[in-house]
């Protein structure tokens, strides 16, 4: 029999419901997530670092623990909850159930809670922070008023920079802020070597690595934190080197800093496999995959330095950017379709065929 455990939000709301995976208490960030598949890659995507996440769709775990589809080595969230999770789950391809994963990799999960109420607050209140407790709170514990995501980013880079063979002709520099594997999987399809780097490496050492092209990957927590801002003055001096440079998500709201524009937090992020979005050069909606609780705001975007590429179509918020003078461009969903939809894949095609063209900035 499970024992009794509680989520209680920083707005005073309790709820109460059962105990799975790891043991103990959990103080984090609580969000949702709106994707029906793909909680194998929710779990181990590092840009929920500091969170705890809640699956919007009721039944989680059925398919099981599948290896080859996480995107990274281990989870990096703080907090899982489910409506129900799947205790026999079926799958030839399973290797394991949900609770032995989240006990193994020692994250704190939660079960049997009303996960479409405690939605319907988030979005009503915004993102709060949480804990779950197996002791009914009386009242809202310190440790959740004063809870702040801190070193996310330091946290889930890589230490140091290693290079990965590929299939393709380019020379690709990646720079780690909190990678999804399936970008490196992309990347590793259109590169003959794809060297990662920590996200402090100094502009001059990613340079000297001459490389054909350089992606900026997804990332956690608030890119306006002070601790990240060597990588805006490292992306200065990378935005003018003429190389093509091509930034998702986190990406995206570092380039734009980079460039002088504002980041702003959105009231409960966009979290999920279902989201459109707007390309202004064609008109056409692509569904897309995302996982960010920040963008960039739009209406500080300088003309003169840039366009607004891609358009959330639900709130109308930044979803990419093109830049004027230099080979630039940024998305702020998931292309690389980890998990699903694949609408967007064509953009590591579009980010070689940058590569591919001998373009100069124009200082």
């Amino acid at each position: 029999m499970a024992d009794r455990a509680y989520l209680v939000l920083d707005n005073g709301d309790v709820f109460e419901g059962w105990s799975f995976g790891a043991s103990g208490e959990v103080v984090g960030e609580t969000v949702f997530t709106t994707g029906m598949t793909g909680y194998l890659e929710t779990l181990t995507d590092k840009s929920y670092y500091g969170q705890i996440i809640t699956q919007t769709f009721p039944l989680i775990g059925n398919y099981g623990v599948i290896p080859a589809d996480f995107e990274s080595a281990e989870p990096a969230a703080r907090g899982y909850i489910v409506r129900q999770w799947c205790q026999d789950p079926s799958n030839f391809r399973s290797e394991g159930d949900l609770d032995a994963f989240l006990r193994d990799n020692g994250v704190v999960g939660l079960y049997g809670i009303d996960t479409r109420r405690l939605t319907k607050i988030l979005r009503e209140h915004g993102t709060m922070n949480g804990k779950i407790t197996n002791t009914r709170p009386d009242g809202v514990p310190d440790d959740v008023r004063n809870f702040a995501i801190e070193h996310a980013v330091a946290s889930c880079s890589t230490p140091s920079a290693y290079s990965v063979e590929g299939t393709g002709t380019h020379r690709i520099a990646l720079m780690d802020y909190g990678i999804k594997l399936n970008i490196l999987r992309e990347l590793q399809t259109r590169g003959r070597e794809v060297r990662v780097f920590p996200h402090d490496a100094p502009a001059d050492e990613v340079i000297a690595f001459a490389p054909d092209g350089i992606m900026l990957s997804n990332g956690p927590g608030d890119p306006r934190d002070p601790e990240n801002a060597v990588i805006v003055d490292n992306l200065k001096v990378l935005c003018r080197s003429g190389i093509p440079i091509f930034g998702i998500c986190f990406g995206n709201q570092l380039l734009a800093m980079a460039h002088g524009f504002a980041i702003e937090k959105l009231h409960y992020g966009h979290r999920g496999a279902n989201q459109p979005v707007k390309d202004a050069t064609t008109g056409r909606v692509h569904i897309t995959t995302q996982n960010h609780g920040y963008a960039v705001v739009s209406a500080s975007i300088d003309a003169a330095i840039a366009d607004e590429w891609m358009t959330n179509v639900n709130d109308g918020t930044n979803e990419g950017v093109i830049y004027k003078n230099a080979p630039i461009r940024s998305v702020q969903f998931h292309p690389e379709a980890a998990a699903g939809p694949r609408d967007t894949m064509w953009l590591f095609d579009a980010f070689a065929e940058m590569m591919g063209r001998q373009l100069t900035v124009d200082n």
